[in-house]
């Protein structure tokens, strides 16, 4: 990949990376509203809907939300096509999150730090690659970035570390989310 220093904004490949960036993440962003709603789904269906991890999911969500926004009005203002593969992110991500939060509370959280840790790793690949010419899209990422740090950031304060399995089930969700990363970058 080239770094910022040494690319053109014309450049066929320069393009290239910033419809690749819009299109992994807005599925990346996309996916992680699925796993909430998938988590909170699962905490209404036990009767957990109103206990402190529910609220606490719920306010992730939202600020998901707002990102999924955001790349939705970038995919649409930049003409960049969506990831073919939204339907299958669409049912992994809310499988994923009902999954973890039915394995308890914990286990939620735990998927929340294994999901923003490789988004953190992920956005600051991209805001380190953008040039000044992409000065806002970068600003974006950041942002973004710095959210999803907060979101590990509770998930941890909140017990995800005591989740049974809690490094075989981050290392497992860690290595899904990279492989959905790979994918929708390109398809």
């Amino acid at each position: 990949m080239k770094t910022a220093e040494n690319r053109n904004p014309g450049d066929p490949d320069a393009r290239t990376f910033v419809e690749r960036t819009i299109r992994v993440d807005q599925a990346g962003e996309f996916g992680a509203v699925r796993i909430y709603e998938g988590q909170l789904a699962a905490l209404r269906w036990t009767g957990r809907a109103r206990g402190e991890a529910s609220r606490k999911i719920a306010a992730m969500a939202r600020a998901e939300r707002k990102h999924n926004k955001e790349f939705d009005r970038l995919l649409v203002a930049r003409r960049v096509r969506p990831t073919i593969l939204t339907p299958l992110w669409n049912v992994a991500g809310f499988a994923l999150g009902a999954a973890t939060a039915l394995m308890g509370e914990k286990a939620a959280m735990a998927c929340t730090v294994a999901v923003e840790e490789t988004i953190d790793e992920h956005y600051a690949g991209q805001a380190a690659a953008l040039g000044d010419d992409e000065a806002e899209l970068r600003a974006t990422i950041e942002t973004f970035r710095a959210e999803e740090i907060e979101h590990r950031d509770e998930a941890l304060a909140s017990g995800a570390e005591q989740a049974p399995a809690y490094g075989p089930l981050t290392a497992a969700i860690k290595a899904g989310s990279r492989l959905a990363i790979w994918l929708s970058t390109r398809i």
